[in-house]
C-alpha cells in the first residue's frame, strides 16, 4: 500500500491513517476510517474499519489499531501513546482510547462529517452525553484531506451499516 498522491496530509502519522482508510474502502472492508497508534514517534499499531470484512460491529479503525498496538507492545496499557484517525471517534472508540490510556486523539473529520456519509455517530454521541469534559484530549487536524476520502466513499457503491 503506497501513498495516494490525491490524498496528502500535513501530518505524517495522519498520512498513514489516510492510507489505511483508502485501503479499507477500496477493499470493501468498511467505512472510510483509518487509524494509527504512535508511541515516542514510532508507529506501534495501525488499522482501518473492518466491520464488513469481519462481520464485527466493533471493528472500527481505532479499535483495530488499538488491538494491533497492544499486541505489538505486549500490554493493554497504551500510556505514552497517541492516536491519529480520519474521523472523530464514535463513543465506543473514544471510550476504548480512554480505557487504553491513550494520551491524545488527533482526528480529521468531525462527528457531524461522519453523519454526513451515513454513520450514526451524532445519535450515539447524544446518547452518551457529549464530549465537553474532554477539553484538550481531542484535536482536529488535516480535515480537508479526510473530507476528500469521505467524498470518495460517498460516491462508491457500498453497503451501509
Amino acid at each position: 500500500m503506497g501513498i495516494n498522491r490525491d490524498f496528502i496530509t500535513n501530518n505524517r502519522f495522519m498520512q498513514i491513517a489516510v492510507d489505511e482508510a483508502l485501503d479499507g474502502i477500496e477493499r470493501g472492508d468498511g467505512g472510510p476510517f483509518g487509524a494509527v497508534v504512535v508511541k515516542a514517534g514510532e508507529v506501534v499499531g495501525r488499522g482501518h474499519n473492518m466491520v464488513l470484512a469481519d462481520n464485527d460491529s466493533t471493528a472500527h479503525g481505532e479499535i483495530v489499531a488499538i488491538r494491533n498496538a497492544e499486541r505489538a507492545l505486549g500490554t493493554y496499557d497504551l500510556s505514552g501513546c497517541e492516536i491519529y484517525t480520519t474521523g472523530e471517534p464514535c463513543p465506543m472508540c473514544l471510550a476504548a482510547c480512554l480505557w487504553a490510556n491513550i494520551g491524545h486523539v488527533y482526528y480529521g473529520c468531525t462527528i457531524a462529517d461522519n453523519g454526513g456519509i451515513g454513520f450514526r455517530d451524532e445519535e450515539m454521541t447524544a446518547l452518551t452525553g457529549g464530549r465537553e469534559k474532554l477539553t484538550g484530549y481531542l484535536e482536529q487536524i488535516d480535515r480537508d484531506t479526510c473530507l476528500r476520502i469521505f467524498e470518495k466513499y460517498r460516491a462508491m457503491t457500498k453497503t451501509l451499516y
